[in-house]
């Protein structure tokens, strides 16, 4: 992705009051201190970059900036003045807004509409609410800061890109001078995050401010003027992003150096059996409307082939008509040369077909169920977890405990309930159980969303491993530098269909980024 530099220390007003000062900020939670006397401060005009793993207390911070929490100990200031947020309204009105991570709008509303909704002035002044008058708001930010969208058109009617725009825009209409966003990239294509760059620059030469909160330490380095990184509720240290880099910012994170695992090299193709073959495959929604249109797709023994894709187009789909759970409406499903099918976990599951689903709580796991319980619940039909259908209790405790070992699953005991567990050991635990059985065929779907640095990193070696054992890995994943560093071949899924693949070798972002748009 070609980012833009970043901008230049001379850009950010410093001799003027911060735009944000925390001072000394703490939150308590039953057993957990989620912020632990925290000082955070954002210069107006400036990009400042959140950064922390999951759990060390950003959102929380977020959320009391933005009104939702209260701080049981500290004090907030603006441009230099003290400020107590008893609700949410009340930071609105001093002008800070924030962009979620999942869009807070309404589908069958227009955009004209979701900028109203909710808005004291819009209730209080019925002029803002005659059409024309916000159409022509909404209008004159769209060309001001570079943002095209329809006020007409209804939300359900836009791309992933075009919604964001619209919750920038809903807060950009309420007067935000001091923007939050929230892992603002994860649901973009490389060219729309690029605009969307282009937009908070625009923004800062307004002397606004923007919060950025992401996991992707290149984009954080590519658009931040400086960098604060907060571990288990505290501030480890902020730095100005010119004197960093990614490694670094990794280390602050985790506490420890992190290694960036690098693809290994394969044998050749000629001598890979094909581990999964599909061939002219469709398959219907759950709505019932045709979702996959003739899928072809091969993968490799040993080779892993990344699935890029913006969310929604069909991704979730492809993945259950591998493994089983839903059936196609055609084509054919080979696994190791065998045809299957369809519409049959357990019968993909004999056949060797191993399934890490993006849902890890709803499908990966059993959430009330043990670490033990969970990572048999595959191979409980069998020798030697089981006798002529009778568990024993000793065989499962064992197993578990040599699997927590090897994946080095963080608990305290086999006996922890799986809902318990932090994200990064839940996909720990959903690896150990699906590579243990010894699968021929790994379909990974988003298997690092939402985990901090260092449970990426481990889990991006987990599936290297894997590859290196013979295991054919489709991996499904809408971080694209995720496929770029991992995949052997890279195919792209637009609206059911692939749109093409790919050489990793020969793969270019930009061009990706069109096909992932349907552009090209």
């Amino acid at each position: 992705m070609k980012n833009p530099p970043p901008l230049g220390e001379g850009e950010v007003e410093a001799e003027k009051p911060p735009a944000v000062t925390m001072r000394r900020i703490t939150k308590r939670f039953p057993g957990v201190l989620a912020n632990d006397g925290i000082d955070f401060e954002v210069l107006r005009g400036e990009i400042h970059a959140l950064l922390g793993e999951n759990g060390a207390g950003k959102s929380t911070l977020s959320n009391i900036l933005t009104g939702l929490y209260r701080p049981d100990e500290g004090e907030i200031l603006l441009h230099g003045k003290p400020v107590i947020f008893r609700a949410p309204r009340d930071a609105i009105e001093a002008g800070i807004g924030m962009v979620h991570q999942h869009f807070r709008l309404a589908a069958s509303f227009t955009v004209a509409e979701n900028l109203v909704l909710g808005h004291r002035d819009a209730a209080d002044r019925g002029l803002l609410l005659e059409p024309r008058v916000v159409e022509g708001r909404i209008a004159d930010l769209s060309r001001r800061y570079r943002m095209p969208v329809n006020p007409r058109a209804r939300i359900w009617q836009l791309s992933v890109g075009e919604q964001q725009r619209v919750e920038i825009l809903k807060v950009l209409y309420r007067g935000a001078r001091i923007l939050i966003l929230d892992e603002p990239t994860s649901q973009l294509t490389p060219q729309e995050a690029d605009e969307l760059f282009q937009t908070l620059r625009l923004m800062t030469a307004e002397q606004r401010t923007v919060i950025f909160i992401s996991h992707k330490l290149e984009e954080v380095m590519a658009v931040s003027n400086r960098v604060t990184v907060l571990r288990r509720g505290k501030v480890i240290g902020t730095v100005k992003t010119e004197n960093t880099n990614t490694r670094e910012l990794a280390r602050m994170m985790v506490g420890r150096e992190v290694v960036f695992t690098q693809k290994k090299e394969g044998p050749a193709q000629a001598e890979r059996q094909l581990a999964l073959e599909l061939r002219q495959v469709s398959a219907n929604g759950d709505l019932g409307t045709p979702t996959l249109h003739d899928i072809d797709l091969q993968v490799h023994a040993g080779e892993i082939v990344g699935i890029a894709g913006v969310a929604g187009n069909g991704q979730r789909e492809l993945a259950e008509v591998v493994t089983g759970m839903r059936r196609r409406t055609g084509g054919s499903v080979m696994v190791m040369g065998r045809l299957t099918r369809g519409g049959d976990p357990l019968e993909a599951i004999r056949r060797g077909v191993a399934y890490v689903p993006d849902d890890r709580l709803g499908t990966g796991v059993a959430p009330s169920l043990s670490i033990a319980e969970n990572l048999v619940l595959k191979a409980f039909r069998r020798a030697p977890i089981s006798t002529q259908g009778v568990l024993h209790p000793g065989r499962i405790r064992a197993n578990a405990v040599e699997l927590m070992q090897r994946f080095n699953i963080g608990a305290s005991s086999p006996l922890v309930p799986a809902r318990q567990l932090s994200g990064g050991n839940i996909q720990k635990v959903l690896l150990a159980r699906e590579l243990s059985s010894r699968p021929r065929l790994l379909v990974a779907s988003s298997p690092t969303s939402g985990l901090d640095v260092g449970a990426t990193d481990t889990v991006r070696g987990l599936l290297l491993e894997a590859a290196g054992r013979g295991v054919g890995i489709l991996l499904i994943s809408e971080d694209l530098d995720e496929i770029l560093a991992l995949a052997d071949r890279i195919a792209v899924l637009y609206n059911g269909r692939i749109r093409g693949v790919v050489e990793r070798q020969n793969a270019h972002v930009e061009e990706l980024g069109l096909m992932m748009a349907g552009a090209a």
